[in-house]
């Protein structure tokens, strides 16, 4: 009854988290483009009951760039991290079920990425691609897949070890068909974990490379270009351009980050019996 209560406390508590999420892409990508356009009568102002995050120095207000922004944010995070994920499915099984020498091309491939810092290599494939949203989302995906695909990876060599599979072998099944059968099923939750795992580092890259100058062009609300923006102000007092909209991105990532673990409880045998 406990670990019925437990499971069900989880999946709510899931459920909820994935709500808010889902309620804050929805809420800043409702908003217009030219919702937050600047009027400097109210430029420099502190957070107020009219404009909740205070205006920047061009009086465009700070509450509705956020969210829109914010949303944008999710919006190249999501895809880049779909995209990851779908290249470390492919890699994984292709390493763990291919031959000797795909197996250790991969595994130099991915020691090769995981050597170079994330947000070095993600400049460095923005800037070479011509930087904007094309080259940002290049890059997040071009460096996000490893961790995921060396999972992938470990799963299908035990999996492959297992006697059902080697029965399926021996009575003349395809590859195809016991990859289709035994392995996908299998792989469907490290899958879904994984991709909600690499959203919050993809947000945070997307909004380091922009904050740097690398990723978004300047008239993007991104998150990362009104950090930089703020950067301008602060000597001059003005504090929240930068630490509001900072605050909203730590707690939105927090909250990605452990809906991903929940989700990982419940879709984890394993786990789901602790």
């Amino acid at each position: 009854m406990k670990k019925t209560n437990h499971r069900t406390k989880v999946m709510i508590l899931t459920i909820l988290m994935a709500g808010i999420v889902i309620f804050f892409y929805a809420f800043g990508s409702l908003i217009p483009g030219d919702a937050a356009e600047g009027n400097f009568l109210y430029a420099g102002q502190p957070p107020s009951w009219g404009h909740p995050f205070g205006t920047d120095a061009l009086g465009r207000d700070l509450f509705i760039r956020t969210f829109k922004g914010m949303a944008i944010s999710m919006t190249v995070g999501l895809t880049a991290s779909a995209l990851s994920a779908v290249i470390a499915l492919f890699v994984g099984i292709a390493a763990a079920a291919g031959s000797k020498w795909i197996d250790a091309i991969v595994n130099w491939l991915i020691d090769l990425v995981m050597s170079i810092p994330h947000t070095v290599l993600v400049i460095l494939i923005s800037f070479a691609m011509g930087r904007g949203l094309k080259g940002l989302l290049i890059g997040i995906t071009a460096t996000h897949w490893c961790s995921l695909a060396r999972l992938i990876r470990g799963e299908v060599l035990q999996l492959r070890s297992r006697q059902y599979v080697a029965i399926s072998h021996k009575l003349g099944k395809s590859t195809g068909w016991i990859l289709m059968h035994h392995l996908l099923p299998h792989l469907v939750p490290q899958f879904l974990v994984g991709l909600i795992l690499m959203f919050p580092p993809a947000i945070l890259h997307e909004a380091s490379v922009s904050f740097l100058g690398f990723g978004l062009p300047p008239e993007q609300p991104a998150i990362g270009i009104i950090l930089s923006e703020s950067m301008r102000y602060l000597s001059a007092g003005m504090w929240w351009p930068a630490v509001l909209p900072g605050l909203v991105l730590v707690l939105l990532v927090l909250l990605i980050d452990q809906l991903g673990e929940q989700l990982k409880i419940i879709l984890d045998p394993y786990s789901a019996q602790e």
